[in-house]
């Protein structure tokens, strides 16, 4: 699928984002009926489902695909459903959760922001959800969204956070992160569930994402902290692919995967390049740092193959939507932080 030069409506974006690729359409064809995704009301999981329907539709696999989620956006439902994605309202915090059986199932919950006044919800969510659906689902192979701020920050001119890396994180969100994924790891070594673990850092489409962060600031004449120096980020629909076709990886015990854009980003050179697509002057606060978030993705690329979105590209859809006022979600990612408060 050739890459439009701009993106004009959401219409236009969603269609993008669910077009799936050939690699996936092959992949699609080994997942057995049902496919559930858990947590599928969020940033990724609408467009994660429709992608994993047109990819099975274009593979001419009945594949069933299930989206959990407490839907509290109606919208999202309907959204949903208008594209053949079937939907379940379920609380996956109750003990007793009634789930559909399945052999393949995809999980993205996860709670960050509000941690620093919420820490035991934060906590909550993340390590006794897991446990609920591993029990759920002690054979089914299992893709688990974790992410990558269960690594510390390292060295900026070190290639990035390994999957072998001590996990020794700051702030209670990073390690409440770490405590799903040692749920995780838990009940797969006790049940022989097959489980990968999806370490993702930043995936970003128009209406969110480090890359609309920067943009706005640089737009609005807002100053942009560089001491975060350096960051991946990868386009949502190539991490919805790659989620998706991580469902050829799980292992018992889990296998962790990092999963994020191939290219150490400077923040600088970030906003002084929406100053030239946005026609801002760009306010520069700080001073780059020594250590940032960075993950190596050698093992991404080895089983699933690089990110083919260029970062390019992103910024140049993503100046065309802010200057013509696309709609937000106003989620941001809170790059800046270094002591893993959220």
């Amino acid at each position: 699928m050739m890459l439009p030069e701009f993106i004009e409506n959401e219409a236009a974006l969603d269609e993008l984002m669910t077009h799936p690729r050939p690699a996936l359409v092959q992949c699609i064809r080994s997942v057995q009926s049902p496919l559930v995704i858990l947590g599928a009301g969020g940033k990724m999981g609408p467009t994660l489902a429709a992608l994993a329907k047109r990819a099975a539709d274009a593979a001419g696999h009945p594949l069933e695909v299930i989206a959990v989620s407490r839907f509290s956006n109606a919208a999202t439902r309907t959204w949903l459903e208008t594209r053949r994605v079937e939907t379940l309202s379920c609380d996956l915090m109750e003990w007793d959760i009634h789930l559909p059986d399945s052999a393949n199932v995809i999980y993205l919950v996860g709670l960050k922001f509000g941690t620093s006044s919420s820490p035991a919800s934060t906590w909550a969510a993340n390590t006794l959800v897991p446990a609920n659906v591993a029990r759920r689902y002690p054979h089914a192979r299992i893709v688990a969204l974790s992410t990558g701020n269960v690594y510390p920050l390292v060295a900026v001119d070190s290639s990035g956070s390994r999957e072998t890396d001590r996990l020794t994180p700051l702030g209670e969100y990073a390690n409440s992160c770490v405590g799903r994924e040692r749920i995780f790891e838990y009940l797969s070594r006790m049940n022989g569930t097959p489980i990968a673990l999806i370490r993702l850092n930043y995936a970003l489409d128009l209406r969110y994402g480090v890359l609309v962060d920067i943009a706005r600031k640089v737009y609005s004449g807002e100053p942009v902290d560089v001491t975060m120096g350096y960051l991946n980020c990868i386009w949502q629909s190539d991490a919805n692919e790659m989620i998706l076709r991580a469902l050829a990886l799980p292992s018992p015990p889990p296998t962790p995967i990092n999963s994020t854009g191939t290219e150490k980003l400077s923040v600088r050179a970030l906003a002084l390049r929406f100053g030239e697509l946005l026609g801002r002057e760009v306010r520069i606060t700080g001073a780059e740092a020594a250590t940032a978030l960075l993950s190596n993705v050698d093992n991404m690329r080895a089983h699933l193959g690089a990110p083919p979105t260029p970062v390019d590209a992103v910024m140049r859809w993503t100046a065309r939507w802010i200057m013509q006022g696309g709609p937000l979600l106003d989620k941001p990612t809170h790059f800046e932080t270094r002591d893993g408060g959220y």
